[in-house]
């Protein structure tokens, strides 16, 4: 068997093994922000509560496939509900979810 013979059969592979992929159902997140509080300040909570993010105003949200970050985006209404526009696919290196950044409440 030729080389190129031999590299076409291991594309097919690859490809046929991707095909089988693409039925995998996945769970899409968009993750707004997060905050780390203790116990005792969760406990506090009520209607109207407040708690700061740690995200600004207008930064690109995270959206996550499993729970890996994927790529950031923005949200917009689709008729009724809300969407979320991809902005920047992350790279392979970068993806995985960031530590959570540490704040207090406010109540």
């Amino acid at each position: 068997m030729s080389d190129e013979t031999e590299t076409k059969n291991e594309e097919n592979v690859g490809y046929d093994n991707l095909r089988i992929l693409e039925n995998i159902e996945v769970n899409l997140t968009v993750e707004v922000g997060s905050a780390e509080l203790k116990i005792r300040d969760l406990l506090r909570l009520n209607e109207g509560s407040v708690i700061e993010l740690d995200r600004l105003a207008g930064d690109p949200l995270d959206i996550l496939a499993n729970g890996t970050m994927i790529a950031k985006g923005e949200v917009v209404m689709v008729g009724e509900r809300f969407g979320i526009r991809f902005s920047e696919i992350v790279s392979p290196e970068k993806k995985g979810r960031k530590p959570v950044a540490s704040h207090t409440s406010h109540t």
